[in-house]
């Protein structure tokens, strides 16, 4: 890719940013007037940082109606202070009652997860190693790809339960907050999003859904 020098790159994006903003406001006049009121998203999406995987973009919502959080390989890390901090204001100020763990095929940090990686990458992705030496039987006959494709799914399965066991969804749901948590996986071939499991405050297990695994996983 041949990159455009000085200021080029970004006076490129700007015209597309006013060209975008004239087309929101042609079609809806006030739509940048209610996005400066106060900030109601009904979804929490926790997702990768992939550059394919946009967000909104892909669920067909507009800015304002999600909140979200992304990272290398969608991974929830307890104590990660980015991380608490934008699950805490999801779930404790913002008060949303939906949340989805999004993770996709093709995941980089997935792939990264099977080599030897320097420093922090290495500390970020070590989960991963963990969740596939736990599998370990599971993968064992499967090619790289097959390899790389479950694991993509069983990573999904993985943070949704460490996400269900977090201590403020677990203080959400002891105040009988009406919440759930859903695990999605996209596909950047086709732009397709599949269910792969879910959970609520009314149960203790994550429901995997047919296709992706076990019927169930407990959490603590």
């Amino acid at each position: 890719m041949k990159y455009e020098g000085d200021d080029a790159a970004v006076t490129t994006l700007l015209q597309r940013n006013r060209a975008w903003a004239g087309r929101k406001t042609e079609t809806d006049p006030n739509f940048f007037a209610r996005l400066t009121g106060q900030q109601r998203p009904r979804y929490f999406w926790i997702g990768c940082a992939d550059s394919r995987v946009p967000a909104t973009e892909i669920v067909d919502l507009d800015p304002g109606e999600m909140f979200v959080h992304r990272n290398v390989a969608n991974v929830v890390h307890v104590g990660d202070p980015n991380f608490e901090a934008a699950l805490g204001y999801a779930v404790e100020t913002l008060e949303i009652r939906h949340i989805l763990l999004v993770g996709h095929y093709g995941c980089g940090g997935i792939d990264a997860s099977l080599a030897e990686l320097p420093g922090f990458a290495s500390q970020w992705l070590r989960p991963l190693k963990a969740m596939a030496a736990r599998h370990e039987s599971e993968l064992a006959d499967l090619d790289k790809e097959a390899l790389c494709h479950r694991l993509c799914e069983l990573n999904v399965i993985e943070q949704v339960a460490a996400l269900a066991a977090h201590p403020i969804i677990g203080a959400a749901w002891n105040s009988r907050r009406d919440m759930r948590i859903d695990g999605l996986i996209y596909a950047v071939g086709d732009g397709l999003l599949g269910h792969v499991c879910s959970v609520t405050g009314g149960d203790r297990r994550v429901a995997v859904r047919t296709g992706y695994g076990a019927a169930s996983i407990a959490f603590r």
